[in-house]
Order: structure tokens, then sequence, then C-alpha cells
């Protein structure tokens, strides 16, 4: 029954020195120096990289990406780029179990080749020492611009789902019913994966409290929560996710955007403004903000359902019971980690290993 869908994740890592986990930014490593690393990896025995578009000033096409702010000539096209950390996109998959498989192999691969260099890709969704960044006009519009120089700061997964032909027509029949829809659950959604709790080297206060995402509190005002690609296959790209180092949150991450979307019965409604709002409080709060838990549960309580109607297994979707109970976030615990040594190292340390399906540790 799951004929039909596609699937696919862009996932952007923080790089550290391998040996002491200091956190790196484009101060510390080139484009060169990752591009060159890159192409040298094996792509043997990975599917096929159709659906994947070279990404310039790369010259090869793989699905490792130095993630960054583009350097470009008197057109605009890109010649070089301060790196910010590194991407996997995989392959366009046919099923979460090969997507998963996919994404495991894609991240051994790319471990190897940047512990070779005395690198490692850290699963953190805003730098913990860097907040800002100013660059030369690299966009013809302003606003892209300005968005260029916000991001490079931030990590995070993107998403990626098309549906059959049937439930695509339905989806994008009423695109302003369905962005309603999104505004409403996607803060909810949010709230349990937060993952960037430092600014500056310490932990992120607002308000005299410690909150538990700067990267969801700075993208919130002009990120959007989906993009829609009518052009291939009607993709759609869920942005509102941070990161994580565990593939069974992955897993989750995309079972939950397939129950939202599958659900026809799901009632709540918002404004772009409103979730603007409520992502603030969830930048701060999490689950515990104001009707998230809630909202959260209103669609995860359906979701077994909806996903075994479509084909899809929903067991590990129990994961995340203990964690909506207690209003546990992966924030939570590197800011326990921080707390008990007043040191990022220790952090970095437990954020630098892919803990996969079957338990192992990459």
């Amino acid at each position: 029954m799951t004929d039909g869908f596609r699937f696919g994740l862009e996932a952007e890592y923080m790089l550290a020195n391998k040996t002491t986990l200091a956190p790196l930014w484009y101060k510390d490593v080139t484009f060169h120096e990752l591009d060159q690393i890159f192409s040298a990896i094996d792509l043997s025995g990975l599917p096929s990289l159709d659906g994947l578009s070279a990404e310039p000033p790369h010259k090869k096409l793989m699905p490792f990406i130095v993630e960054g702010y583009g350097i470009t000539d008197e057109n605009f096209i890109p010649i070089d780029a301060y790196p910010k950390g590194v991407e996997i996109r995989t392959p366009v998959c046919y099923s979460l179990d090969e997507l998963c498989n996919v994404f495991e192999d894609c991240y051994a691969r790319m471990k190897l080749a940047l512990n070779q260099a005395n690198l490692t890709p850290i699963a953190i969704s805003h730098h913990p020492l860097e907040s800002k960044f100013v660059g030369p006009q690299n966009k013809r519009r302003h606003d892209f611009w300005l968005w260029a120089m916000e991001v490079m700061t931030t990590y995070g997964p993107d998403i990626n789902v098309s549906f059959p032909k049937e439930i695509t027509d339905k989806l994008f029949s009423d695109l302003e019913d369905l962005n309603q829809k999104v505004n409403y659950y996607a803060p909810a959604l949010a709230a349990i994966s937060l993952a960037s709790p430092f600014y500056q080297g310490h932990i992120w206060h607002v308000k005299n409290e410690e909150g538990l995402s700067y990267r969801t509190f700075k993208r919130s005002i002009v990120a959007p929560a989906i993009e829609l690609h009518p052009d291939e296959n009607f993709r759609i790209e869920f942005k509102v996710f941070e990161m994580s180092n565990r593939m069974i949150d992955f897993k989750n991450y995309f079972l939950l955007v397939l129950a939202l979307f599958l659900d026809e019965k799901l009632t709540g409604r918002a404004t772009s403004q409103e979730r603007i709002y409520d992502l603030g409080a969830v930048a701060r709060f999490g689950l515990a903000a104001p009707e998230m838990k809630n909202r959260f549960l209103e669609l995860y309580m359906r979701a077994p359902e909806i996903l075994m109607k479509h084909g899809f297994n929903p067991i590990s979707l129990q994961e995340l019971t203990p964690q909506i109970e207690s209003f546990w976030t992966p924030s939570t615990q590197m800011k326990e980690i921080f707390h008990k040594t007043q040191t990022l190292t220790p952090v970095m340390e437990s954020l630098s290993w892919l803990y996969t399906l079957d338990g192992r540790k990459i």
C-alpha cells in the first residue's frame, strides 16, 4: 500500500575537531578542503542519484554537501563558499526502511572520511559559540541575502515526502487550508525535537529563564514550516524539526509528517502569524508551551490508525510516549550534561555519534 510514496532526508551537521571536539566554523575549514574530502568518498553500492541536483560550487554530484554561505561572481554564480558545516542528502528512497539504511550508510562513509582529516560531525541545531554572520551580498533579492546570512549558524533536517497522485491531488486542491493545518500542528511537532540550548558558549536565556532552542527562536519569524515543490512530483519539504543523533528520531519525524498530511480529520487551523507566535513559545518551553501538548497528542494518538491504513508500521512512535509525558527534549539532556561539567566538550562528544535503528553506534 505504500506504493507511490517517495522519501528523502537532508541533514546538516556542525563540524568539530575530532581530537579536542572544539566546534568549528568557516574560519577554521575551507570549502576546497571539505569538497576534496567528499569528492574522494566511494559511492559504489548507493542508490541512483537521480533526483539530486548539482550544488555549485561543487563539481561532483554526490550525497554529501559542504553547507554554508555561497561566494558568488558578479552574476551571482557561486564560485566558492564559507562552510558552516556539512550535509547528507539521501537519494530518493521508496520506503522508510530503505531511507534509514541509506542514511546510515552515507553517515558512516562521511564520518570515516572526515575523521581521516581530524574532523567529526556534530548533531546540534545551532552553533554553540557563534551567533552572527555578515557576508558580501550573494543573492539578487535582498531578503534572500539576509536569510542566507541568518542560517549560517543553524543546522537541521529537512523531511522530504511525496505522495501517490490521488493523495497529492487532494492535498494540493486547497493550498490555503493545507498551510493553515501545518501552521497549527508544526509548532507542536517541533517541540519534541528541540536540540539547540546554547548561545555564545552558555545556556541560552530569555527573560531570565533557560530556553530550549535558540535555533527555533531565531528561525520562527521568517523561516517557512514547509516548502512545496510542484515541479518535483509535488514534493513537500517539512522544515521545523531539529537535529538528532538517533535514527529512530528521524524515522519518527517521517511518520509524524505522514500522519499530519494523511489525516483528513485533524481540525486545527492557524495563521502564519499564530505559527510564529507559537514557535517562539515552543523555543522557550517545548511541549509545556500553551496548547502544545494537547495539539501534539491530537495528532499522535490518531497517527497509528492513519499510518496503518496506508501501509506504514507505526510501532516506533511508542518511543515518544515517555518523552511526551516528561516534556523531555534532546536539549534537556544537553543542558543536564553542561550543568554537571560547565563545559561544552562532553556535550559535543555525546552528539558526535549516530545511533542506528538496530542500536549500533557509528
